[in-house]
């Protein structure tokens, strides 16, 4: 009998084993990313700038290795780390239960930048 429980206790435990495993390998939704790539135009709203995308998405942005401010009214492809990307994830997914068109908005620390147009057509 006690081989019986054992055997029953030992698959219990690979089978949660399995479970947690399953779970840490399922993909991060693209809000929930430490690092994105967001193409739009930079503007600048007081002493901040921010990057908004054509699908109305924004992004305040900001570099101590980059020059953003000689890239206002252009556009532009950065690069970046996504400050606090697990709560910026939460608040999006939240947003998104109250407002099906809500825009994504966030913070991001640009690591690299490329203008793709010097105007923002």
């Amino acid at each position: 009998m006690k081989s019986i429980a054992s055997a029953i206790v030992v698959l219990g435990m690979v089978g949660v084993t399995a479970g947690l495993s399953a779970q840490t390998e399922e993909p991060k939704k693209p809000t929930h990313e430490n690092v994105r790539v967001v193409t739009g135009c930079v503007a600048k709203d007081g002493n901040e700038y921010k990057v908004t995308a054509k699908d109305g998405s924004s992004w305040e942005v900001k570099s101590d290795a980059i020059d953003i401010a000689k890239h206002v009214d252009h556009t532009v492809t950065v690069t970046g780390a996504v400050n606090n990307a697990d709560l910026h994830g939460a608040k999006e997914e939240a947003k998104d239960t109250f407002d099906k068109n809500a825009k994504e908005h966030g913070h991001m620390t640009v690591t690299k930048l490329k203008m793709d147009s010097d105007s923002c057509k």
